[in-house]
This record gives C-alpha cells, structure tokens and sequence, in this order.
C-alpha cells in the first residue's frame, strides 16, 4: 500500500492537520483576542494581515512591563512611535501564524525575516477582496496572477521556511469554476507550503452569504495528494461544528473567524462546557488588553462586538474613553485599580470619564485613589514592579534575549499599520 505522502513539518512549524484555529481578522486579531482565544482552545491563532513594507520598516524590541515583543515604527502622519504588531512569546510559542500582505516576492521575504524568529508560521494572504489590498495586487488579486503567487511562495520556502525552520503557508478564495480552482490549487502545493487555507466564498461574496462547501472534497483530495495539510474557513461558529465539518468533508482542520469576535469561548466543546456567558469572556478580554496594554480604540472596537446588544450596558460602552470607564460601566470593580494604572500608562488618565463625575466616583475608584500604592500593587497582572523600568525613558531595542526600557507612549499613540495604515480602520475584516 502506498503511504500518503506529507510535506515534513520544520523543527520550528506547526501541522496545521487535527487543528481548529483562529482565522486571520483585520482590527480583531491583535494580541489580546488572540490570547483568550488560545485560553478557551484555539489550537492555533493568526494574526491580522499585515502588509510587507509595514513590518519590513519595524524595530523589534522587548516591553518590561508586559514582557512582549513589540514591532515598532515612526508614524509617517505625526512622527511619533507606534506599536505596529504585538507578540506574547510565552503564551503564543508554536501557536501563532503571521499573514502577510504582498505582491512581491522580494518585500515578502524582507518583511518575513523581521519576524520569522518570533512565529510558527508565516501565511501569505491571497484571498481579501477589499480594495486596500487587491488594489496593490495582493490579497485576492493574487488569484489571478497566479505566477506572481507562486513565485511569492517559493521564495519564502526557500529563503525563510527553510533557514528559519517554520512553515510557509497559503490563504485563498475559490474561483468561479471548480476546475479554475482545482487548477490553482494543484500549482499551490507544488510550491514546498506546508498548508493551505480554503475560504468557502468567491472574491465577490461577502460574509452575509452562505459559504460554499461543493469543493472542500476535492481541494482536500489535492492538498492530500501533495502532502499538504487543508483547512477551511467560512461559517465555522464553534469547536464540535468544526470537528464535524472536518470529518464530514476530509479536510484536515477548520478555521473560526466572526464566531470567534462576538465570543471567543466558541473555541471550547459543548463537554467543556461550551459559550461562556459575555459578561465572562469580556472581563477576559479586557484583563489581557490591560496586562499587554493594547490601544483602548482596538479594545473598544472589539469589546462592543462582545456585549450584547440587548443588555443596558451596550450603548454605554460605545461611549467609553478609557479603561477606567469600561471597568465602571461593567462594575468589574476589582479591575479598577489596574484599569487606572494602565490608563496613566497609556496617557488616558487625563480624560474625563462618562460613567461616574469627578465629584461621584465609585466607592472602588476613590479606593484606589486613596491609596495609590494598593492599587499598583493590585493593578500587578497588568504592570507590576516593572513600573519602575518604564519610568526610566528609552532604552536599546531588544534584538537578542537581553531586555530594555521602553519609552512610555504618548496618549492613544499607537495607530492600526496592520494591512494598511489607513484603509484598514473600516471594520474587522475576515482575510
């Protein structure tokens, strides 16, 4: 009997086979959504698409607060510093694929090389159909230059997948025909990926309509042929459907995207207990955008995706200004003092907040102004005694396992480069 051949798996990659991951989404795949994914069982998460000659102009260093790796740049808009994209290397070790944004074999590998040492993976995104990627020949442009793809990914596989030891994979969209796909897919997993991802929807289908799942059979089929690991996407909602689909249409894992913004806990069974109340999975939320002081704009954005739209405390959060206002509005009272700690961080501590005046602050806030060391020493899980560090002003970029001081941000500094520096501000995006 003839074995089923298997593209070998890099000492520093993942198989993607037997997995149920976190897709790529634009504004609701930053570290912290990322991280309660893995919490409630996501195998694997991709980070937000983000554009080749983004990241290729990013310095790499080491926050001592939160002890993550952060990409940095200067803003061309205001010249001022802003966090390009965060990597928790503890928490995301071997689990976290970056999707990258190119038309050009050249910028790819120059871009993969910023971050190759600190991912699982590196995924090139082929299948967003918005304007602000295909309209510079990436994302679902790619389908149809198809020798420009390949060629993108032979030159990761040679110049990265196989020096850095990870695997390079393949985001796509079906084609009008399923010999158009079929044809495409063949070339794909000629190419060394180690995986390729297949969205259930044509380039002009949006996410309303009902994915298409006639091909999965035969994309897995030739996926399988070339020893290459197939996930699908489109209207996956939990971990049991997701193992289902898998089973049902032979594909090798199942990738969960706007299931996973409204409620991150779809990544656990039904024997584990299943969706956890929001009320729950937003207190998580915004412990971890605290503890890796993710910009408040990005946690709001997401945050209000996660409250129930029937709940009172809907339209107030939509009015939050800080993490201080979010606490109160949420009466997460035992987080107000790490909320306060991280707004002063974030230089959010100045504006006024909606939920309570200045002369009616809640019991739990006039605590912690009260006594001010208390609430640092509460507020630990998010700064602890690295405050110190911070206070320090700039230090070296980490380029090697040494720590450094990270200059303090100025108030909401920090701007949305991924996939875009501006057209992405839009909405989330499923890529």
């Amino acid at each position: 009997m003839t074995s089923t051949p298997h593209v070998p798996i890099p000492a520093k990659g993942v198989d993607y086979r037997g997995k149920v991951v976190l897709a790529p989404m634009v504004r609701s795949g930053e570290l912290p959504s990322r991280l309660i994914a893995l919490k409630y069982g996501a195998d694997l998460v991709w980070g937000p698409e983000t554009i080749d000659k983004a990241i290729m102009g990013a310095a790499r260093r080491v926050n001592p607060r939160t002890n993550t790796i952060e990409f940095t740049r200067i803003s061309s808009n205001n010249q001022k510093e802003s966090v390009l994209y965060r990597i928790d290397p503890e928490n995301e070790k071997g689990k976290l694929i970056f999707q990258m944004g190119t038309a050009s074999p050249e910028l790819a590998v120059k871009a993969a090389k910023v971050v190759a040492a600190d991912v699982a993976g590196i995924d090139v995104n082929s299948g967003c159909p918005k304007p602000f990627s295909t309209s510079g020949g990436m994302g679902a442009a790619l389908l149809r230059t198809p020798d420009k793809l390949v060629s993108i990914l032979e030159a990761l596989v040679r110049e990265i997948g196989t020096p850095y030891e990870i695997g390079i994979s393949v985001k796509i969209r079906l084609l009008e025909t399923p010999e158009m796909t079929k044809d495409l897919v063949t070339r794909l997993v000629a190419t060394g990926i180690t995986g390729l991802t297949i969205h259930c929807r044509t380039t002009p289908m949006r996410p309303r309509e009902r994915a298409i799942r006639d091909q999965l059979r035969m994309i897995a089929t030739v996926c399988r042929e070339a020893g290459v690991a197939c996930v699908m996407n489109g209207d996956v909602t939990s971990r049991d459907q997701a193992l289902a689909l898998m089973a049902e249409y032979d594909v090798d894992g199942a990738m969960i995207a706007t299931a996973a913004e409204s409620n991150s806990s779809c990544f656990r069974s039904e024997k584990d207990g299943g969706l956890l109340p929001w009320r729950d999975v937003v207190r998580e939320y915004i412990q971890e955008c605290m503890r890796v002081e993710n910009r408040f704009g990005n946690t709001k954005y997401l945050m209000n995706m996660m409250v129930n739209a029937k709940d009172k405390e809907f339209k107030q959060t939509k009015q939050c200004r800080n993490y201080l206002d979010a606490c109160q509005i949420l009466k997460y009272d035992d987080l107000i003092p790490a909320a306060m700690e991280t707004d002063k961080i974030l230089g959010l501590d100045t504006r006024e907040t909606i939920s309570k005046g200045k002369d009616d602050k809640t019991s739990a806030v006039q605590d912690a102004i009260e006594n001010n060391e208390s609430a640092r020493a509460a507020g630990s899980s998010v700064q602890g005694q690295k405050q110190a560090a911070a206070k320090q002003g700039p230090g070296p970029i980490r380029t090697n396992s040494s720590r450094a001081s990270v200059p303090k941000m100025p108030a909401e500094a920090e701007t949305d480069l991924s996939a875009s520096s501006t057209a992405q501000q839009t909405a989330g995006v499923t890529v």
